[in-house]
């Protein structure tokens, strides 16, 4: 799953969890039934666990082009250098 896919999935999940939770409520409460209400809920629930959980296709549109090992092997890794603490100015003592 690329990055836009992680997005997209992320915003698909929180939208879907909001319609079930309305969906739910408005059907227990016209039955009048808790139960009912989270079974929906729970249906719901399990349907978005099921559409944005797996590597659907289209949450990989915009796949990452990493180099091949050769290539990378041509680019040195950056090197961490030890970076020299601040510097004190020099005081003229009187």
């Amino acid at each position: 799953m690329d990055w836009q896919g992680q997005k997209r999935a992320e915003m698909l999940m929180q939208i879907l969890l909001v319609v079930f939770a309305i969906a739910a409520f408005v059907v227990g409460y016209t039955i009048g039934s808790f139960q009912m209400m989270l079974l929906v809920y729970a249906g719901g629930v399990a349907l978005t666990a099921l559409i944005t959980v797996p590597n659907w296709p289209f949450f990989n549109r915009h796949p990452l082009k990493w180099l091949d090992p050769s290539e990378a092997d041509r680019h040195p890794k950056p090197q961490a250098s030890a970076a020299p603490g601040p510097k004190k100015k020099a005081s003229k003592n009187k």
